[in-house]
């Protein structure tokens, strides 16, 4: 008989709401990054100017930057507290026959 220890984390109800404010919010960043894509596509593809398609697509650059940046250090801190939250170790024995 072999034997294998199974070590597995147990959260909490204030872990599981950490968890799900973490995932939310990287789905959240995710459509707000591709829609705010979509809307300066549209933008520039209306404009005939050069200078506004110049205009727009430094703008949508550090428009987008901006936004890594603020999912960036959202998700840092989040992930931070998802990782202090992750609960009590719990270790299973489990036997079974080679």
């Amino acid at each position: 008989m072999a034997t294998i220890q199974v070590e597995k984390r147990k959260r909490g109800i204030f872990g599981w709401i950490v968890a799900m404010l973490f995932w939310g919010f990287n789905v959240l960043m995710a459509v707000w990054v591709l829609s705010f894509w979509g809307s300066l596509g549209g933008l520039y593809d209306q404009s005939e100017d050069q200078y506004v398609q110049a205009g727009t697509a430094i703008g949508g650059t550090i428009g987008t930057g901006m936004l890594f940046a603020l999912w960036f250090f959202g998700a840092m801190i989040l992930g931070l507290m998802m990782f202090f939250t992750r609960g009590k170790k719990v270790i299973t024995t489990r036997e079974f026959s080679d």
